[in-house]
Formats: C-alpha cells, sequence, structure tokens
C-alpha cells in the first residue's frame, strides 16, 4: 500500500496503539526511527494527557521537523473544564510540521464508522457494542485506571452487543490461549461478553499515508 517513507518522520501516540504500531514497524511498513508514546488510557486524565502529548512533541522535534501524531480528535481528548479547546486546537499549537492522523479515537483508525456498523450488525445483530482495539485488553488497568466495579456495572451492560476487540495482529487468539483465566475475569468484570474481531490494518496504513503525504509534500 503506498511506497511513502517514514524514515524523515517521528510518530508520536498514545500507548493504546503501541502494538499495532510495533507490528507495523515490524513488518516494514513503518520505517521511522522515532517512535513516541504517551501513557496508555489518558483520555481519562486529559491534563496529563496534554502534558505528556506536548512532551513527546518536543522530544520528537529534536530528532525531524515532521512529527505525525496518532491520537484520536473527539473522544481522546475532552476537556470538560475548557470546552472549546480541543485535540485540533493542542496540534495546531505545536506549530508546523505537526499533524494528526485524522480519526476519532484508537477503534476509528482500524475500522471506520460504516464498517463498525457492518461487523455490529454481523456480530451482535445491530445490538450496541463496546468497541476495543488489543491495546484495551493489553493495557486495561491503565485503560479503566480508577474504574471500580460500580463504575463498570454503570457503563458495560449497556451495550446489548457485548464488547468486540478490533483485532489487526491476532493478539486475542494468543492472549486467550495463554490467559484464559484473566480473559475470563475481564469479561465478567465488564458483565459483557468480549469477541474477537480479526480486521487488517489497511485502514490505519492509509490513514498513516494520508498525514505522512502531507508532511512530506
Amino acid at each position: 500500500m503506498g511506497s511513502v517513507s517514514f524514515a524523515e518522520i517521528a510518530v508520536v501516540s498514545c500507548g493504546t496503539l503501541s502494538l499495532e504500531l510495533n507490528h507495523l514497524r515490524k513488518e516494514g511498513f513503518l520505517d521511522t526511527k522515532h517512535l513516541f508514546y504517551t501513557t496508555p488510557g489518558l483520555h481519562e486524565d486529559c491534563r496529563e494527557l496534554e502534558r505528556q502529548l506536548i512532551d513527546r512533541i518536543e522530544k520528537a522535534k529534536e530528532k525531524t521537523d515532521k512529527v505525525l501524531v496518532v491520537y484520536g480528535g473527539k473522544f481522546c481528548y475532552v476537556n470538560a473544564d475548557n470546552p472549546t479547546r480541543t485535540m485540533r486546537t493542542i496540534i495546531a499549537e505545536q506549530g508546523e510540521g505537526v499533524a494528526r492522523i485524522e480519526a476519532t479515537h484508537c477503534m476509528d483508525m482500524i475500522a471506520g464508522e460504516a464498517e463498525r456498523e457492518r461487523i455490529a450488525r454481523e456480530m451482535a445483530g445491530g445490538e450496541k457494542v463496546w468497541w476495543m482495539t488489543p491495546g484495551w485488553i493489553q493495557f486495561r488497568h491503565q485503560v479503566f485506571k480508577g474504574w471500580d466495579q460500580g463504575l463498570a456495572n454503570e457503563n458495560f451492560p449497556r451495550h446489548t452487543g457485548g464488547a468486540i476487540v478490533l483485532d489487526g495482529i491476532g493478539f486475542l487468539d494468543g492472549y486467550m490461549a495463554e490467559k484464559p483465566e484473566e480473559f475470563l475475569e475481564y469479561s465478567d468484570w465488564m458483565g459483557i461478553p468480549i469477541q474477537p474481531y480479526p480486521m487488517t490494518l489497511d485502514r490505519f496504513k492509509s490513514l498513516l499515508l494520508d498525514q505522512a503525504k502531507k508532511l512530506l509534500a
């Protein structure tokens, strides 16, 4: 898919997507020398998210003048104290040479809205689904930091279609085989079944390429 090189680009990403990005790096698609991650799950702490994101971008700028940020917009950064301050605002403040992937959150990077609707119809009869990527399994205790059983009970069971993991790296099959008790405990804690849905990373690659081309133009 395309022949654009990321060699002159530094990538700054939410750590939740480190599994996919490291996979793309290993297979040779993402040939950047510089990958910087923030702590997974910072959508729960917008101040710390902003602090870490700006810090990682500054570190990336020390390596190259082209920085690609892998963070969603609408759902990853919600500032209740200052609603007009958005992810787009933060990225714009970082100056020229900094671009962000065009997606609303990590699930949207793997499968667009129309595709998620199709998957929900196929896997859950169109019922409401709680979407996840493999990072939400691997980094569970960071993604759901501060969540107790009461908060879990308030949020997850409303998703009558269960949880679906958009798995573009074959992660969940291995996880369920190696840690079956941990997987079942996670599902019990959520109060809904968790199902993997095998994907390609084609959409993710395409979104990365779109911004790389803009940075290199």
